[in-house]
């Protein structure tokens, strides 16, 4: 560089750099060792059958170095010194700015996975596990499930498991996103990475290694991290038509300079091509998808909101039509059973018994609440034989010799059971109440009906009014009956209701929708939901919900809080609006930089140096997700 500087400047005493052998010694580890990783980068691109950014460096360095190869060993020193410059260094610098350049994005890149780095802090080193009746300080890895595990004030739980002993409060904040901490006793769940804060309690592992909550939400941060948006395909596609473009500009800008602007010039006209190599990488464009996805779906997280795949993340930003199931969803999902009521009162807990039994084995919220009532009274289960869930209609066992079966009327009229009129119009009043009742019959006979009531979540109402207010329609499709579903809707303010669906119909009913060129997200938790949350655009499970719908799903909201539907669709309404701001910075940035190279105004190293910042200015506009 010195070089191109003597004329105006006095570098007298600094000559001997200007010995083409010495540049020569020094230039050469740059371009192929420390260098060496364009060189892999442009021979896998063009062996893919693509070009990349690498190929417009090997390109622009490589021809800088051996054209000074060619001068250093064609002619001698003082031919070069006096009749052509030496672009040793403009390779040189080239590289190391690139690499700085790099470097600055690895930097920056290290600040926005942050939220990845501070869920893995979460999880402890060491475990308290109880063994022989003595206290024994284990690491993580060799917890195993059924171990008893000690949990004292201040210390984070481990491993997932349920609590056989004392009582604490529990911050799940970083795993759910509920500042509020949560109160824990016997028999409730704990997840590890919470942190315990006033109390000590004994509890039993049943979730270790990669099986807790924990483990899944980092694989799932990764996962989505990892993948490529379907914006991502329009940077792919403009890099595999600029490459070879911004050659031929290149060549184009060469021949210009040798035969018009300075003819005979070669070394003149070679700088201006150069600088066009360099100045045109398209490295700024591609990563302004990757940076902002890794930057919004890791902010995502640390507020429980898991995006599984960067598609998600921006199909998410579409969606104007959303569907919801109705239980454990827009309410709790933990209803209760207010009264069983038969022809024989004094039979009742005979008939809450076999029904509870038969109940055991499903997954159902209503099922579990017939139990868990059962179980209040201290009535005694029988192990039910010839369990089967019929999806949208209810649940058949045999217990202790009694068919029983439990479920619709559609399922009765199926299995050609005759309903008892006295208990189906008691059942319809019942409805009109806002309760859900399902029948249960004996041995072919119709012998009682289950009251049950479920409550809206408190953030429902709220959540449906901010979801409208974003030009979002909103439905409700469940399988419970019309009458439950209209007091529900009403209640949360949703107009457009389909009740008594089965799991097909809701699939039917949100392809009907994507048929009228709407996109639609499916919001649900249970087995049943699975098919509709499967064909949606984008399917959504509450992460109170069960492993079938969430592994259906395309996001998985963790604290089953519907607001943080809301907050998904802000965060990807911003990512994508983010990408787009990447895009236009980049793409202008070589609109303008081409042409001002190829005049003449930009010599290689200062390219270089632009492109570098232009690359940190596309990753510092994406950190910007994180305080918004």
């Amino acid at each position: 560089m010195i070089g191109h500087f003597e004329n105006n400047l006095n570098f007298e005493y600094l000559s001997f750099l200007m010995n083409p052998w010495l540049q020569f010694v020094l230039a050469t580890p740059i371009q192929f060792w420390i260098g060496a990783s364009f060189y892999k980068g442009s021979f896998r691109a063009l062996r893919n059958g693509g070009a990349n950014m690498d190929v417009l460096v090997v390109l622009g360095t490589s021809a800088a170095y051996f054209y000074s190869v060619y001068l250093t060993f064609i002619f001698n020193e003082k031919y070069i010194h006096k009749t052509a410059n030496l672009y040793y260094e403009t390779s040189s610098v080239l590289i190391t700015l690139i690499l700085f350049g790099k470097l600055l994005e690895h930097i920056v890149k290290g600040k926005s996975s942050k939220a990845i780095q501070s869920l893995v802090n979460l999880q402890p080193k060491k475990a308290n596990v109880i063994r022989e009746k003595e206290i024994q300080e284990i690491p993580l890895l060799a917890v195993r499930s059924g171990d008893l595990i000690l949990v004292k004030p201040g210390e984070s739980i481990p491993v997932d498991g349920i609590i056989e002993e004392g009582s604490s409060t529990i911050d799940e904040s970083m795993l759910t996103g509920e500042s509020i901490p949560v109160e824990k006793t016997i028999s409730n769940f704990v997840y590890g990475g919470s942190l315990n804060q006033n109390g000590t309690f004994k509890f039993r592992a049943l979730k270790v290694g990669k099986g807790t909550l924990l483990s899944g939400i980092i694989r799932a941060v990764r996962e989505a991290q990892g993948t490529k948006a379907p914006i991502q395909r329009i940077a792919d596609q403009i890099s595999e038509i600029f490459v070879p473009v911004i050659v031929l500009i290149s060549v184009i800008t060469l021949c210009v300079w040798y035969f018009w602007i300075l003819p005979s010039t070669f070394s003149v006209a070679l700088e201006k091509a150069i600088a066009v190599l360099v100045v045109a990488c398209p490295c700024a464009l591609g990563l302004a998808t990757p940076i902002s996805v890794l930057t919004g779906s890791g902010k995502a997280a640390t507020m429980g909101i898991l995006f599984r795949s960067a598609e998600a993340l921006e199909i998410l930003h579409k969606v104007n039509a959303i569907v919801f199931d109705k239980t454990g969803t827009l309410t709790y999902g933990k209803p209760v059973l207010k009264s069983l009521e038969s022809l024989n009162m004094t039979k009742e807990n005979n008939l809450l018994t076999l029904a509870a039994s038969a109940e055991q084995n499903s997954e159902h919220p209503l099922s579990k609440a017939i139990v868990e009532s059962a179980k209040k009274k201290g009535l005694v289960l029988a192990i039910p034989e010839n369990f089967e869930t019929i999806p949208g209609g209810g649940i058949s066992a045999i217990v202790e010799g009694n068919r029983i079966l439990i479920g619709t009327e559609r399922l009765f009229y199926a299995k050609g059971i005759e309903l008892n009129q006295e208990l189906n119009n008691l059942k319809r009043i019942r409805e009109e109440e806002g309760n859900t009742v399902v029948h249960l019959s004996v041995n072919g006979i119709h012998s009682a009906i289950l009251t049950l009531a479920d409550t809206l979540k408190e953030s429902t109402p709220a959540t449906i009014e901010k979801l409208k207010s974003l030009g979002i329609e909103v439905y409700m499709i469940t399988g419970d009956n019309e009458r439950t579903a209209r007091v529900i809707s009403k209640d949360c303010g949703i107009e457009r209701v389909l009740a008594e669906v089965l799991p097909e119909k809701k699939a039917m009913e949100v392809k009907n929708l994507k048929s009228l060129g709407k996109v639609v997200s499916m919001v649900g938790d249970g087995i049943n939901d699975a098919p509709a949350l499967a064909i949606s655009d984008l399917g959504i499970a509450m992460g109170t919900g069960t492993d079938v719908a969430m592994e259906s799903s395309d996001l998985v909201i963790v604290n089953g809080d519907l607001n943080s539907i809301v907050n998904a669709i802000t965060i990807s309404r911003k990512t994508v609006y983010n990408i787009r701001q990447n895009f236009f910075w980049a793409l202008l940035y070589n609109t303008l930089g081409i042409p001002i190279a190829a005049a003449g105004f930009l010599a290689p190293w200062v390219a270089g140096g632009a492109m570098a910042l232009s690359s940190v200015s596309v990753v510092l506009n994406a950190l910007r997700l994180q305080r918004d």
